[in-house]
C-alpha cells in the first residue's frame, strides 16, 4: 500500500508540474489580444513546453538509467548532443511553421522588438534543454539514492530479524538445559521434589518455546513466566537462602516487551547467588512506571561450582545483544560487583514507548 501511494503521489507531482510548464506561455499574452490570437500564439510557443517533456522523459525512462546508472556515460553524452540537435531543430521547425500559418495574426507591430539571430535563437533552446537534462538527472538521482536507502533499511530489518531469530533459537535450548541440569541435580536427594520441578517446567516450556518467538508478548504474560521460574528455583534451594521477590506490575499489564529478555539475568543470580553450604541472598524487583520498565536483581556473589552444569554465561551475551537489537537507544543497563556488600548487580531499565516498537 505505501509502495502504491508513492506511485500515485509522483505520478500527481509530474502532472502538476508539466501542467505549470504548459500553461506557463499564456502569462506572457498582451490582454487586449482577442482569444483567437491568444490561442495561435499558445499553438505556437507550444515547441518549447512539448520539446521540454520529450527531452525530459526521454532521459528519464531510458537515458539516464539505461547509460548514466550503468555508467556508460560517453554514451549518454553522446545521444544526449544527437537528442538536442534533433529536439531544437523540431522545436524551430514548429515554430516557423505556425508562424507561417498564422502569418495574417502575428504581422501587427510590436513597439522595440527585433526578432535576435536564428542562431541566438538556437543556442538559447539547446541551453534550456541541457538545464532540463539537469533537472532529470537529479530528479533521477535523487529517486535512485531514496530507493537504495530503502534497500538498505530493508537489509538491515531482514539481517536484524534473522539474527534475533538465531538469538532466540539459541535462547531455548540454553534455558531447557539450565533447568533440566538443575532437576537432574534435585533427582540425587530429593526425587519428590525432583517430581514437582518437572511439573512446574512443564508450565514454562509453553512460553519459552511459543511466545519466545515473538518480537514482543505483553508484560503480564512475561511476568507470570518469571514467577513460575522463580517457583521452580524455590523447589531445589533451601530454606537458607533469603528471596524476596517484588513485582509491582499489574496483572492485566499487556505493555509489550521483548520474551525471556530478563530470564538469564534471573537464572545467573540463581547460580551464583546460593554457596556449596546452600546459603544466599535474592533480591528481585521488577515495575513498570512512568514509560519505564524496570528490572534490578542483586545477590551474594559465589564463585561457580565445579559440579554445576547450568551454562556457560552464553545467557549474558544474548541479553547484551538482544538489547542491542531489539531496544537500542532505548535502554539502560547497569551491572556489576559492589565492593561494599560484595553482591552482584544487574539493573536495566527499558523505554516502553511507541519509538521502541517501531525501530
Amino acid at each position: 500500500m505505501g509502495k502504491k501511494n508513492l506511485i500515485n503521489r509522483t505520478v500527481l507531482i509530474h502532472f502538476l508540474c508539466w501542467g505549470l510548464v504548459l500553461a506557463f506561455p499564456l502569462f506572457f499574452y498582451h490582454p487586449t489580444d482577442p482569444l483567437e490570437v491568444t490561442l495561435k500564439h499558445y499553438v505556437r510557443s507550444l515547441s518549447g513546453p512539448l520539446g521540454y517533456m520529450i527531452v525530459f522523459y526521454v532521459n528519464y525512462f531510458y537515458l539516464v538509467p539505461k547509460f548514466l546508472f550503468e555508467n556508460k556515460r560517453n554514451q549518454f553524452f553522446l545521444f544526449n548532443v544527437i537528442l538536442i540537435f534533433l529536439m531544437v531543430s523540431l522545436m524551430t521547425w514548429w515554430w516557423h511553421m505556425f508562424s507561417t500559418i498564422f502569418a495574417e495574426s502575428f504581422n501587427r507591430p510590436r513597439m522595440g522588438f527585433n526578432a535576435p539571430p536564428k542562431w541566438v535563437r538556437f543556442m538559447q533552446l539547446a541551453l534550456m534543454l541541457v538545464l532540463v537534462i539537469g533537472l532529470c538527472v537529479a530528479v533521477r538521482m535523487s529517486q535512485r539514492m531514496s530507493q537504495l536507502h530503502a534497500a538498505k533499511k530493508e537489509a538491515e530489518r531482514t539481517r536484524t530479524e534473522a539474527e534475533l531469530k538465531n538469538l532466540r533459537n539459541q535462547l531455548n535450548p540454553h534455558f531447557l538445559l539450565n533447568t533440566l541440569n538443575n532437576i537432574y541435580a534435585l533427582i540425587a536427594f530429593d526425587p519428590d521434589k525432583a517430581q514437582m520441578a518437572v511439573g512446574e517446567l512443564s508450565k514454562l516450556l509453553r512460553h519459552a518455546l511459543y511466545d519466545n518467538q515473538k518480537k514482543f508478548v505483553p508484560l503480564y504474560k512475561e511476568v507470570e513466566f518469571i514467577k513460575n521460574y522463580i517457583e521452580l528455583m524455590k523447589i531445589r534451594v533451601t530454606n537458607n537462602v533469603k528471596i524476596n521477590s517484588q513485582i509491582d506490575i499489574d496483572n492485566e499489564d499487556s505493555t509489550p516487551i521483548a520474551p525471556l529478555i530478563f530470564i538469564s539475568l534471573i537464572e545467573n543470580a540463581f547460580k551464583h547467588g546460593v554457596s556449596q553450604a546452600g546459603m544466599g541472598q535474592i533480591y528481585i524487583y521488577l515495575a513498570n512506571q512512568d514509560d519505564k520498565i524496570t528490572c534490578e536483581i542483586r545477590n551474594t556473589n559465589y564463585p561457580k561450582r565445579d559440579n554445576d552444569k547450568s551454562g556457560s554465561g552464553i545467557g549474558l551475551e544474548q541479553v547484551g545483544k538482544r538489547l542491542e537489537l531489539i531496544y537500542k537507544d532505548h535502554y539502560t543497563w547497569e551491572k556489576g560487583i559492589d565492593a561494599g556488600t560484595n553482591e552482584y548487580y544487574s539493573k536495566i531499565v527499558l523505554d516502553n514507548d511507541n519509538k521502541v516498537r517501531h525501530n
